[in-house]
């Protein structure tokens, strides 16, 4: 059984923080909320609870039974899980009369296991407003900072009192059989602290005794034996995209059953340029089953006087399940479909406050399994975005497909402000296409997030030669970030903007101008619909 290390979310923004961590040190680790039961199987390794928005002294506020963890595998505490740790065997917390918030200096007071290879004096991040004003009896102080007294601690292998229910100290003696405890007040999960992933790695594998075997190329193996016993002769229907995950799914799929898998390519007119063969070639060198519709005029006709963004997304989001169902229906036997569903989503839908209240509508392939009563194949749903493209690359996946920027369901469609017409998609695949290009000639394309035109509803004067002309102006969007969550926009070279704006004006007719947005999300969004 695959090694794996739980995660306990109380509602921390860090959270995934914490499961990157814990996978790029090549350990496995799913995230769970704290509230939903689990089972101590013979795989988990350890637990990690993390930090919450909450105060450990609400009336309400989230609890676990730490007790009966330590009794089965080690555990570490962050921020909050270190205070809960701390209330729960009858130390006291209370509100912090000092800033807790931002860098610190942690200075270790003990040599540990888990500090092992860290400076004695490691900068890392707080974000509290609660602090352990004492440590529980039976506990080990390891760290301070300048502000607080009790930075990192552990449970001492003999002696110590529990609490029961964590409001009362108890008579019940920590046992020798006990495993490991430990509780950091700050979050070494974070980029700014410097060493902590050293500390989250101490913990993975010299406290928990994990094999960090975790790869690209096991995940596959493993996966692809899954699928075989899942799906058995079964066949698998999929919608495909060109984009990662989707490729990715698919051919992880194929691996484990051919040509029972039948993909869908819908051309939904609102690609980018000659996107349609190009993706369609490469799904033949992958050998994969898929067959390409052409559904252009469809979507124009029924985009055709909305200007409305939610209206256009909720159109090819019908649309292209329509156009999915009526192909699906020509495949006799289909009993499962395909998703390139990711960890976010996964962990989105069942997160401790629950699913978002507002999402943009044809954000994933939504409906389907429930219109068509097929079961689902995900065989993404506990890899983040980062770990789908390390497996592409181990599957052989083309470069260009697999480094390939974030691009939206409802494609050039969101990028045309106002209606929708076949002259202004082909105005715009145009000036996207050169500057997708130009960011790949120039060797900026891999430095940046995600990029794309956007075409305006705004005409403006230019002159060309003795001509004075009257057309479109085109925005260009470049952003860094990690998931998308926030971004900045891209400090792209001057030169490089002046000399991808006179190429698009000069061989683009239609366009006459060309803006670049310096607009970070928030308060902007990446998107401009």
């Amino acid at each position: 059984m695959t090694e794996k290390i739980l995660i306990l979310d109380f509602g921390s923004q860090y959270t995934q923080l914490i499961a990157r961590a814990v996978r790029e040190a090549n350990v496995y680790c799913e995230i769970i909320p704290y509230h939903k039961s689990f089972e101590f199987e013979s795989g988990l390794k350890g637990i990690i609870l993390s930090g919450s928005p909450c105060s450990v002294n609400e009336t309400d506020a989230p609890d676990v039974n730490v007790q009966d963890f330590i009794t089965k595998v080690p555990v570490l505490g962050i921020c909050y899980g270190a205070q809960l740790t701390a209330k729960r065997f009858g130390g006291v917390v209370a509100k912090s009369n000092k800033r807790e918030y931002g860098r610190a200096l942690l200075q270790k007071q003990k040599e540990d296991i888990l500090f092992k290879n860290v400076e004695e004096r490691s900068q890392v991040w707080m974000s509290h407003a609660d602090t352990i004003l004492k440590m529980p009896e039976g506990f080990e102080l390891l760290a301070t900072t300048e502000s607080i007294p009790v930075a990192a601690f552990r449970k001492s292998e003999v002696g110590g009192q529990k609490s029961e229910n964590g409001r009362a100290a108890s008579d019940i003696r920590l046992q020798t059989s006990d495993f490991p405890l430990y509780g950091v007040q700050f979050h070494p999960e974070v980029y700014h602290s410097k060493e902590g992933k050293k500390i989250i790695r101490n913990f993975l594998v010299d406290i928990c005794g994990c094999s960090q075997d975790w790869t690209p190329a096991h995940f596959i193996t493993d996966t692809v034996e899954a699928l075989k016993k899942q799906i058995s002769n079964r066949k698998v229907v999929m919608a495909l995209s060109g984009g990662v995950d989707s490729t990715v799914a698919a051919t992880l799929i194929h691996k484990a059953i051919g040509d029972h898998l039948y993909g869908i390519f819908v051309d939904n007119g609102v690609l980018r340029k000659n996107e349609f063969e190009n993706v369609l070639h490469t799904y033949a060198k992958l050998g994969l089953n898929v067959k390409g519709i052409d559904a252009k005029k469809r979507f124009y006709n029924d985009l055709a006087g909305k200007s409305d963004p939610e209206e256009k997304r909720k159109i090819i989001g019908r649309l292209f399940i329509e156009i999915f169902q009526e192909e699906a229906k020509h495949i006799q036997g289909i009993e499962l479909l395909g998703q390139g569903t990711i960890y976010p989503d996964v962990i989105e839908s069942v997160s401790v406050h629950g699913p978002s209240v507002t999402i943009k509508s044809h954000h994933n392939v939504g409906g389907l399994p429930e219109q068509m009563h097929l079961g689902l194949v995900e065989p993404l749903r506990f890899l983040f975005k980062d770990e789908v493209r390390k497996v592409g690359r181990e599957l052989g996946i083309p470069a260009e497909m697999i480094d390939r920027h974030p691009f939206p369901g409802p494609g050039l469609a969101i990028r045309i402000l106002g209606e929708i017409t076949e002259e202004k998609v082909q105005l715009l695949q145009e000036a996207d296409h050169l500057y997708i290009k130009a960011l790949k000639d120039n060797n900026l394309y891999a430095t940046v997030w995600q990029a794309g035109a956007i075409l305006l509803p705004v005409k403006s004067v230019g002159v060309m030669g003795d001509e004075r002309t009257y057309e479109f102006t085109v925005a260009l969007r470049a952003v860094t970030s990690v998931d998308g969550m926030t971004a900045d926009w891209a400090h792209l070279p001057y030169e490089f903007l002046a000399n991808i704006s006179n190429e698009i004006i000069n061989n683009v007719k239609g366009i006459n101008r060309v803006v670049y947005d310096i607009s970070s999300k928030p308060p902007a969004t990446i998107e401009w619909e």
